[in-house]
């Protein structure tokens, strides 16, 4: 959430935000009503209290035919504080629910608009011309189900739509990106994280998922814990309620963990193949800076990312993703999407998010900078979403035969391999 010492001073910041976003202006004032009636209300029982205290000083003293008005008047001043204690902290939850509404402060160099006005930062690499090559490409889930290496159908059969097997090399896939991923990460100073998969409500509203998210994430209700979309959750979790000396700072985390997400609204969006669907696997970094140095923390993330997808050989491009395609928690979010030859367009592959002291500030996270306490800023970095990953690889790496080179970066982890080759049927 925001400091709302910044909403009473720049309302009109905020509502820009709000506007750009493509969310409700009118919660700004909402949220301003409301806490003025919070500070008046805790002012007017503070008030309240210090006349019932003084009164109790006096009655004690008090002579006999003075002692029953005070008790009277004292009677009737308990009443008032236990109505104005009530009214403040109705006033309270009040300002706080409609503070959880509200989205970060957009960074003033963000595109505004919607899914499609972002803007193209920079392109790496080269964008393979298959009929200069003499052969139509082929789909991933194609090219998967002729190296033996995923299976939607038993995927399906046993889950349901959007649910796969990785099998025999598809298996050793994964763990060969996954493996890299994290030794990447590791050489980069992050510390390795096995993270939970359920977490509780406080961790996921504390990171901004039970709001414009809340219909994407599946929730146990008999346990009240949710399944995390991504291990940005329990890795922003990790230190709730606590206070980080500031010459441990950065920390940086890479956690691996499942996702699940619903894809609630993506009814005939990609559904073929392992594009997108509702369990995968990812590597995500995860870090914690000043709110100073959080911008650039940002372009490090980004150079991370870059590092990795060129590591993989692939094409593709940067974006500066639009207002109304942030999300509630970024301030600011560059994607990283690669070409997918079938498709003929770019698509996501890792995302990062500069989340300023928004998520800090929900999970009551602060940095102690000698005796000032305040807010540190969250950022996170897809390294490695597997499913995407491996479709792009097949895609971009297949050959007219069927088969798959091998990029460099992965081969320690495959046995040397340098071509996956079609299985026998």
């Amino acid at each position: 959430m925001i400091d709302l010492r910044l909403l009473r001073e720049d309302p009109d910041r905020v509502r820009a935000s709000q506007r750009a976003r493509g969310e409700d202006v009118a919660l700004v004032d909402s949220l301003l009503s409301a806490d003025e009636r919070r500070r008046s209300s805790g002012v007017r029982f503070d008030e309240l209290r210090a006349e019932q205290r003084s009164l109790g000083k006096l009655i004690p003293k008090a002579a006999a035919d003075e002692k029953a008005e005070l008790l009277k008047t004292a009677s009737q001043l308990a009443a008032d504080v236990k109505v104005a204690d009530a009214e403040r902290d109705a006033a309270d939850t009040e300002t706080r629910e409609l503070l959880l509404q509200l989205g970060n402060l957009v960074h003033p160099d963000v595109p505004v608009g919607g899914e499609e006005d972002f803007v193209t930062l920079e392109t790496h690499g080269d964008i393979r011309d298959f009929g200069a090559e003499g052969f139509e490409p082929k789909d991933h889930l194609e090219l998967g189900q002729l190296l033996g290496a995923i299976d939607v159908e038993r995927g399906a059969k046993v889950s349901g739509s959007r649910f796969y097997f990785l099998t025999g090399i598809g298996a050793l896939l994964e763990l060969a990106l996954v493996n890299a991923a994290i030794a990447q990460a590791t050489a980069a100073g992050f510390t390795p994280m096995l993270t939970p998969a359920l977490v509780r409500p406080q961790s996921m509203a504390g990171t901004g998922f039970l709001g414009q998210a809340a219909q994407d994430v599946y929730h146990l209700e008999k346990d009240d814990l949710y399944l995390v979309g991504t291990s940005e959750v329990a890795l922003a979790a990790y230190h709730m309620d606590e206070i980080i000396d500031a010459d441990r700072l950065p920390l940086r985390y890479a956690g691996f963990s499942p996702c699940f997400r619903r894809e609630a609204g993506s009814h005939g969006k990609d559904t073929k193949g392992i594009f997108r669907v509702h369990q995968f696997d990812k590597v995500e970094m995860f870090t914690y800076v000043t709110p100073e140095d959080s911008q650039a923390e940002h372009q490090r993330l980004l150079e991370w990312e870059k590092q990795w997808l060129t590591s993989l050989e692939l094409p593709f491009r940067v974006i500066d993703v639009a207002t109304g395609d942030l999300g509630s928690s970024a301030a600011r979010k560059f994607d990283c999407e690669a070409w997918i030859p079938t498709q003929g367009k770019y698509r996501e592959l890792t995302s990062t998010s500069d989340c300023t002291e928004y998520q800090s500030r929900r999970l009551s996270i602060r940095v102690r900078e000698g005796k000032q306490v305040r807010p540190l800023a969250t950022l996170n970095g897809t390294l490695c979403a597997v499913p995407r990953t491996i479709v792009a690889i097949l895609e971009n790496h297949q050959q007219a035969d069927g088969s798959v080179r091998v990029p460099e970066v992965l081969r320690p982890y495959l046995g040397g391999r340098e071509v996956l080759e079609p299985v026998a049927k």
